[in-house]
């Protein structure tokens, strides 16, 4: 198998990419949002819920639209609603997930729309965290979210990273193609029964990247 050349940076996403955050956080973190909307703006859930959604929709985030509309502080509005006393309950992970991280030759930066505490805890509770060289969390984007092509550069610059160098691993298509407009090569995790255009390797999970690695470095 060949292997990484030199001087090449895997981005990883975190939430349904490095774990399985479907099943129990991302409900509890959408609930989490609909009552921090819902005790800020003075709102039923109800109505607090479809706001909440409709930013999302708009914006890509439903803290963008809350920052614009309603000027909420971010900071106060990430802590409150990516707290989980529970957290090393809920994270589901991958078997193989540190011994496929260790078989990826290169530097590893986590870049995730989710706030730097939660995602260092969530490295933590995986035991990944001494294997990523930085962690670029929504707070570093100055609140430009994937797929906004203003936080990737801004991860680019702070990194010094240059992004034929780089290899984004992600389970959010729209998010790929922005790192391929840019010119990453892109790796999809998830269930895809075909790969789509602007990924170079549909994966599974992440146990299976290594295997990818080959194809990968042949793809231009």
């Amino acid at each position: 198998m060949r292997t990484t050349p030199a001087g090449w940076t895997w981005i990883f996403d975190l939430d349904d990419t490095l774990h399985d955050a479907t099943p129990h956080i991302f409900p509890r973190m959408s609930r989490a949002m609909t009552e921090y909307v819902a005790r800020h703006l003075d709102v039923d859930e109800a109505t607090a819920s479809e706001l909440r959604i409709h930013y999302w929709r708009r914006y890509g985030a439903s803290l963008l639209g809350l920052m614009r509309h309603h000027d909420v502080d971010p900071h106060h509005f990430l802590w409150h609603t990516h707290q989980f006393p529970d957290l090393s309950r809920i994270v589901i992970a991958h078997p193989a997930l540190r011994a496929a991280l260790l078989r990826l030759p290169g530097r590893k930066v986590v870049f995730s729309n989710a706030p730097e505490h939660y995602v260092r805890a969530v490295l933590k509770i995986l035991r990944i965290g001494d294997l990523f060289d930085g962690v670029f969390a929504i707070e570093h984007t100055r609140f430009q979210p994937k797929p906004d092509p203003r936080g990737f550069r801004r991860l680019m610059r702070m990194h010094r990273l240059p992004p034929r160098r780089c290899i984004m691993v992600e389970d959010n298509l729209d998010n790929l193609l922005t790192a391929k407009s840019l010119g990453m090569r892109t790796v999809l995790v998830g269930a895809a029964t075909r790969r789509p255009p602007g990924v170079d390797f549909v994966v599974r999970d992440i146990g299976a990247i290594p295997r990818t690695l080959g194809g990968l470095w042949r793809a231009a």
